[in-house]
């Protein structure tokens, strides 16, 4: 088994390359279950419906970049926008997934006693393309 470390991750949301200051982010895949149980049947009978999923990004802030998270996330809140996932980071033979997804939450995080820090939350609209990085 081969083992990926993290930090080599690459996102960008609507052509934006917010890997700089993402440190953490998530993608989950789902899908409906409808429940077909009739009458006679001892336990439930489900099958699969439509596909869902969410994608969530999170950060460190920074307060110079002209196109850090605040500047790019903050104006597309309630938007369908282009996400592109690098798990493995860019390269020839590495994974990627594009997807377009609703931006429903972006927070920002102010501790006093710690460094400020942004999050993300999006709802995959649509099918996710996973490929192979030419």
């Amino acid at each position: 088994m081969g083992w990926q470390h993290g930090r080599f991750t690459n996102i960008t949301v609507g052509g934006d390359d917010i890997s700089t200051w993402t440190n953490t982010s998530e993608m989950t895949r789902g899908a409906q279950s409808h429940d077909v149980t009739a009458y006679g049947k001892n336990a439930e009978v489900h099958v699969g419906g439509l596909k869902n999923g969410q994608f969530t990004c999170g950060g460190v802030y920074d307060n110079t970049a002209a196109t850090g998270p605040h500047a790019v996330l903050n104006p597309l809140v309630g938007t369908v926008v282009e996400i592109v996932r690098q798990p493995e980071g860019p390269g020839v033979g590495k994974p990627e997934q594009t997807f377009d997804a609703l931006l429903t939450q972006y927070v920002e995080t102010n501790p006093v006693a710690d460094n400020v820090t942004w999050s993300a939350q999006f709802t995959i609209s649509d099918d996710i393309a996973d490929a192979v990085q030419a």
